[in-house]
């Protein structure tokens, strides 16, 4: 059965204006070492991990999370079962990437993220009139075309292997990743995927070109 996003679009903007806030994250990192940014990611995520359990299993605060922001919540967030927030699996994924992956491929993977995410569901939200599942195809253009922006202004990042970073990034968002019957939240597998594909392409290819990326850590 198709599932029918119930957002309006207000709320939908407001969602991910919060979303947006993100990109402080890949903005930071560029200026601070991989050493600061876990002390700075490890407690973040802890404290995003506490409040879902909280949310979950302790009645009180379940009530305060719900009737604070049930406007802004998805239809399988307000199902009476246990799920994780959008802002711990952004957060997981950006530990995950500063752990495993050189500074430049975090940066814009990351931004991929807080950026062309933000911009995909407020266009397919706005303006999406051919859509298939839950995506759209104009969501699906305005998150493609705002990466390979980001991928011009990312310093060091190899142009051709930006683009198919770039790629796979809109493929990931426009089809979802599943582990069995779990559906990986595209906060933790857009950036998963394509910072794992970019980084195979630097070893193949560009392997000499691998230490530039980890500038200024």
């Amino acid at each position: 059965m198709k599932k029918i996003d119930r957002l309006k679009l207000r709320y939908e903007v407001a969602r991910k204006t919060i979303h947006l806030s993100s990109l402080s994250i890949p903005v930071i990192y560029y200026f601070i070492s991989r050493e600061v940014a876990l002390l700075l990611l490890v407690p973040l995520f802890a404290g995003f991990f506490l409040v879902d359990l909280l949310k979950n299993f302790y009645d009180p605060v379940s009530k305060w999370y719900h009737s604070t922001f049930d406007a802004m919540l998805r239809t399988h967030e307000l199902e009476k079962k246990p799920y994780l927030n959008g802002a711990t699996y952004i957060t997981l994924g950006a530990l995950l990437l500063v752990i495993f992956f050189p500074k430049i491929i975090v940066i814009a993977t990351f931004s991929m993220v807080s950026i062309s995410d933000t911009l995909a569901a407020i266009i397919g939200k706005a303006f999406g009139k051919h859509r298939f599942g839950e995506k759209s195809i104009e969501g699906s253009i305005a998150f493609f075309l705002s990466s390979l922006v980001i991928i011009a202004v990312v310093p060091e990042l190899n142009i051709v292997i930006g683009l198919v970073m770039a790629i796979t990034a809109t493929l990931t968002e426009t089809f979802f990743v599943r582990i069995g019957n779990f559906k990986v939240d595209d906060n933790l597998s857009i950036p998963l995927v394509s910072a794992s594909i970019g980084m195979l392409c630097y070893m193949l290819f560009l392997p000499e070109q691998i230490p530039f990326l980890s500038i200024g850590r």
